[in-house]
């Protein structure tokens, strides 16, 4: 269940303001478990962000073969070291440029960013410190809102 109201609570802080334009720029789909295809090797995401400008047209398919701008990984015991060691650099080969992972049993949120290949820590923060990271840095909400 914490993986779960995470995974939930952070949709909801996103997609208003930015994907449906309330109370923020918009500009983005934010997608739950989408399922994008890299070739051969099939990711689902707890959630990925395209840019409109990326993916101007939302696709009518099962799946997508657009590179997402943003994936977020919900860490949990059954998913960690995929998440972490097989997921991260397929999502480098790719060239998605953002990545975070957020673990609901240590709260805590890490944010990368792809910069020549390799990922970069941009960001930390833990139990309620307030977030504002990019591509997201126009709105702040607490990251206890994903544990409360």
């Amino acid at each position: 269940m914490p993986h779960a109201r995470a995974h939930s609570a952070i949709g909801g802080e996103l997609g208003g303001p930015f994907d449906r334009r309330r109370g923020g720029p918009g500009g983005w789909w934010i997608i739950d478990e989408p399922e994008p295809h890299f070739g051969e090797d099939i990711h689902v995401p707890d959630l990925a962000g395209w840019r409109r400008v990326t993916m101007p047209e939302f696709p009518d398919a099962a799946y997508c073969t657009v590179t997402p701008d943003w994936v977020c990984e919900v860490l949990s015991s059954s998913t960690r070291r995929i998440d972490l060691y097989e997921n991260r650099p397929v999502c480098a080969r790719e060239g998605i440029r953002h990545l975070w992972f957020v673990d609901p049993v240590a709260r805590d949120l890490e944010s990368f960013e792809l910069r020549d290949g390799e990922w970069v820590l941009t960001a930390t923060a833990k139990e309620d410190d307030p977030i504002s990271i990019p591509s997201f840095h126009s709105i702040t909400f607490h990251l206890g809102d994903l544990w409360a």
